[in-house]
C-alpha cells in the first residue's frame, strides 16, 4: 500500500470565507475536531490541539494562511520532520469544496509497521472528522 498521503473531499453549503474560519480558528476547531485548540491563523504561528484533559496534545505550526482559500499546518513532529495538513477551499456553486490532504508519512523515517499503523490511524481519524467538519459548518450557517 502507498502511505504517501491521505486525501478527503467534501462539499458544504457555506462560503469559503466561513469555511476558512472553521478550519483555522480555535473556537471552531474545538467544535468539530479537538476538544480544545490554541492557534492563530498566521504563517509561523505555533499552538496546540488538545484532546481530553490534556491526555493528548499535538503541537502545530501554521505554514500557510491565505483566506479564504488555503490553510495548512504541520503537526506530529518527529525530530526534524512532521506531517503537513492542507485545507484547499474552492467555491463550488453556492458552497465550497473542501479538499483535505495530509502528507509526509514516508518522510517520518519509521519502519514499515509503524508507518502503516500511523497512516491507518490518521486515515480513520479523517474519516470521522471530515464529516464532522461538514456537519458543523451546516449547523453553523443554519443558526440565525
Amino acid at each position: 500500500m502507498e502511505y504517501g498521503s491521505i486525501e478527503r473531499e467534501i462539499h458544504v453549503d457555506a462560503t469559503p470565507e466561513v469555511v476558512f474560519e472553521v478550519v483555522s480558528r480555535p473556537e471552531h476547531i474545538s467544535r468539530w475536531w479537538s476538544d480544545d485548540a490554541s492557534i492563530e491563523p498566521v504563517p509561523g504561528a505555533t499552538g496546540e490541539l488538545i484532546w481530553g484533559d490534556r491526555e493528548q496534545v499535538a503541537p502545530i505550526t501554521v505554514v500557510t494562511a491565505e483566506p479564504p482559500r488555503l490553510f495548512a499546518f504541520r503537526w506530529c513532529e518527529t525530530g526534524s520532520t512532521s506531517l503537513l495538513v492542507t485545507f484547499e477551499l474552492t467555491p463550488a456553486g453556492a458552497g465550497t469544496r473542501i479538499r483535505l490532504t495530509e502528507t509526509g508519512f514516508r518522510e517520518l523515517g519509521w519502519e514499515a509497521a509503524k508507518l502503516a499503523e500511523c497512516h491507518r490511524d490518521h486515515s480513520q481519524g479523517w474519516d470521522t472528522f471530515v464529516p464532522r467538519l461538514g456537519e458543523y459548518v451546516t449547523r453553523l450557517v443554519a443558526t440565525p
